[in-house]
């Protein structure tokens, strides 16, 4: 009885059993579509941006608005981030750690801002603290603006970046179980020492890509904040915002030139991020190739 054939041999080796044809050809159209939706449309922002020249380019970012666009995006990301780590640390723990009443109900709310279209969460804040909201009247008799003003807009960015970290760090502690964590409290270790010892060290990766698309999102999104900023230029325009007026005023080369700086962060994010997955699959095959410890009875005395 002979053997396999080389092409069946090929085809185990690669894992699947389609023809040679059949893999090409699915290579070739999610190539296809890579560089039609995704590589093209970005070298475009680039092309147009620099359309004037290099000079045009930076004088359309030296601009005030611009500026204070630019520092508005940084100060919401800047609250925000450190917001939704405190936050998808705790409740990624308490899900992954613990069993309680009501487990499933957290885990549905962790997921809620996937769910809610971002105008609608900006019109939900407008509804609580806008002028005729719950809180407007309160509001007004002290003095504290929230609707068109940035903590409006840092409200809004928390919720519809806050379920990144914790989705990030859920699937990951769970996969982990609590075997160490309680091997660590056994020798006396302190909860503050458990964590910090023995949990961090286990999701840091998965905590560094979660804070990048935490932060990502926080400076790029639109919906939301659009509808509690007010569009006041100069005051309450974050760079999507920005990018908006100086577009529908036709002025597209400062459009497009603001719009590649969320373009760079992009390009950052996907970077950072690969070098994160890279590195937490190196720190996995390492521990794969270390050799079991020795039970404590078979460990040899000092």
């Amino acid at each position: 009885m002979s053997g396999p054939s080389n092409q069946a041999v090929r085809r185990f080796q690669s894992g699947t059993s389609e023809a040679p044809w059949v893999r090409y050809t699915l290579i070739t159209v999610a190539l296809l579509f890579v560089l039609l939706f995704l590589v093209l449309p970005l070298a475009a922002v680039f092309t147009e941006a620099l359309r004037k020249g290099f000079g045009a380019y930076l004088a359309a970012l030296k601009e005030p608005d611009a500026w204070s666009a630019i520092e508005l995006t940084l100060i919401a990301a800047v609250i925000a981030v450190p917001l939704n780590l405190v936050f998808g640390v705790a409740a990624a723990w308490a899900i992954a750690k613990y069993e309680f009443r009501g487990k499933s109900f957290l885990t549905t709310l962790v997921d809620l801002p996937f769910s809610v279209s971002p105008v609608v969460v900006g019109l939900m804040y407008v509804l609580v603290f806008g002028a005729q909201g719950w809180f407007g009247p309160w509001l007004l008799a002290h003095d504290i603006k929230v609707i068109f003003a940035v903590p409006g807009i840092v409200l809004a960015t928390v919720f519809v970046t806050f379920p990144f970290i914790a989705r990030e760090l859920i699937p990951l502690m769970q996969a982990q179980g609590n075997d160490e964590e309680q091997a660590a409290i056994v020798l006396g270790a302190t909860g503050w020492q458990t964590f910090w010892h023995v949990t961090l060290p286990n999701i840091k990766w998965g905590l560094i890509y979660g804070v990048i698309l935490c932060n990502a999102r926080a400076m790029g999104e639109f919906g939301a904040v659009s509808v509690v900023s007010g569009h006041i230029r100069g005051q309450t325009n974050t760079l999507p915002l920005h990018v908006e007026i100086l577009y529908n005023e036709y002025q597209s080369v400062a459009a497009f030139a603001v719009a590649s700086l969320l373009a760079i962060l992009a390009l950052v994010t996907l970077a950072i991020k690969s070098v994160a997955e890279w590195r937490q699959d190196a720190e996995m095959k390492a521990a794969a190739a270390l050799p079991p410890e020795r039970p404590l009875h078979q460990a040899a005395p000092r």
